[in-house]
């Protein structure tokens, strides 16, 4: 599996299409990134799964 990997979401606030960056050598991980469109601050969070190579990506407001 790759480190980096693009994942593809909506933004919470403005509703357009955006992609994300994802660093899975991090385990789980909460960070905040602003939107490539409309500039507001997203919560990103990465869940590992028990496999230890699934990670479940969730956005939402900040």
């Amino acid at each position: 599996m790759e480190a980096l990997t693009e994942h593809r979401t909506h933004c919470p606030y403005c509703g357009e299409r955006i992609t994300l960056l994802v660093d899975h050598t991090g385990g789980s991980q909460e960070y905040v990134e602003d939107c490539f469109v409309c500039c507001q601050p997203i919560v990103v969070r990465l869940e590992e799964a028990d496999d230890g190579y699934t990670l479940q990506v969730d956005v939402e407001n900040d």
